[in-house]
């Protein structure tokens, strides 16, 4: 046990597949993907897009391919990628067949909306030959009209057996290296359907809160959703579907995994509502501080309090620390000690510079232990 048992996940068994060079499931780290927006065919601006993303930290990158000119792109765009691709296939298994000969290192599909067991069978065939995985995407919104007469609504067991009968597909063809989600728009569907499926069976489950709305209310609907699954143990892979750019699901989907202690990278930042009491402006202030901060990713923590109440216990906490005080001089701590004061002007500037030299200091230490 622990020494803080509270703080403890215990992670549901599944099985290992590959995506790509990227492993997912098993005992791997929980990874962060997103999809790109732009026209799969602009291979240009979806090279752009994707460097954004790959900055921002995503593991995975989904990309869509729903015509002959998205495929004929993707080959460019795989080569340019540094993360593994994802192709985006919804109905015509042609462009299954092209996205895999063209680099994708997963297909996204529902085998049952491909078409025949022949056609099922050729995808798979295209799979195997190129090293593809394969993501299983059940959405509540596009459930078969069998299940929907047959509960009468999206429910998660409509979800779940979607996903089974999908699955059993694969398995027909003897394919195994798939990974499912089971997503829907609605928080409760959306958590109901992952814990009944992860019961029932053993891949790695790609959890995401479908459709779940722009950059605060989605935000706040897939930290309740993913994270409660995260909590329970369950889940592998994650995107945080919002409507705002692409790099900003990345950076709330760390943001999610880094609150609950499953994977930190880059500034965690502890910092106060503000108050009357605050000693400098705490809200532009952290604002400032995380733009300044993106390209930081070492994991490492920083407390950002506007005066002396909470101030020093947080600080005590975190690598660096920053406590409002009188007159426009602020206390900073380094390591949860006090070490010297900073002035108003100077302090966005100089937090920035401790930020990064402690940044340095780990890294330093990690390659001496790594040698």
């Amino acid at each position: 046990m622990s020494v803080r048992p509270w703080r403890d996940i215990v992670r549901r068994p599944s099985r290992q597949i590959m995506v790509g060079n990227v492993p997912v499931g098993g005992d791997a780290p929980v990874t962060v993907q997103t999809m790109t927006n732009t026209p799969t065919s602009d291979a240009r601006a979806t090279i752009d897009q994707i460097r954004r993303c790959e900055e921002a930290g995503a593991d995975i990158i989904r990309v869509s391919c729903p015509d002959v000119e998205s495929t004929a792109a993707f080959r460019q765009i795989a080569r340019a990628a540094r993360v593994p691709l994802v192709a985006d296939i919804h109905f015509h298994y042609k462009r299954a067949l092209e996205a895999a000969d063209a680099g994708a290192a997963c297909l996204r599909i529902n085998p049952g909306n491909i078409g025949s067991s022949e056609r099922v069978a050729e995808v798979v065939r295209a799979a195997k030959a190129n090293g593809c995985a394969i993501r299983i995407g059940v959405n509540a919104g596009s459930l078969e009209k069998d299940l929907l007469e047959k509960y009468g609504e999206p429910c998660p067991e409509a979800l779940v057996e979607s996903a089974l009968d999908h699955i059993k597909l694969l398995q027909d063809h003897d394919f195994h290296d798939y990974k499912v989600a089971v997503k829907a728009s609605d928080v409760f569907l959306a958590v109901a359907a992952y814990q009944q499926l992860a019961e029932a069976v053993d891949c790695p489950l790609h959890l995401g809160i479908t459709e779940a709305g722009g950059l605060i209310g989605g935000t706040v609907k897939s930290s309740i959703g993913i994270g409660s699954l995260l909590w329970f143990g369950i889940g592998d892979t994650i995107r945080v579907s919002l409507s705002a750019e692409p790099e900003e699901e990345v950076r709330v989907g760390f943001e999610i995994l880094k609150a609950l202690g499953i994977r930190n990278r880059g500034v965690r930042i502890v910092s106060c509502p503000s108050c009357a009491r605050q000693g400098f402006d705490v809200i532009r202030t952290v604002e400032k501080l995380e733009e300044r901060l993106q390209h930081i990713r070492t994991p490492m923590s920083l407390s950002v309090l506007g005066c002396v109440v909470n101030g020093p216990g947080e600080a005590r906490e975190t690598d660096i620390g920053l406590t409002g005080g009188g007159a426009g001089k602020h206390m900073v701590y380094l390591s949860g000690v006090t070490d010297h004061h900073v002035s108003d002007e100077a302090m966005i500037d100089h937090i920035v510079r401790l930020v990064e030299a402690k940044a340095a200091e780990i890294e330093a230490a990690n390659q001496a232990k790594a040698a």
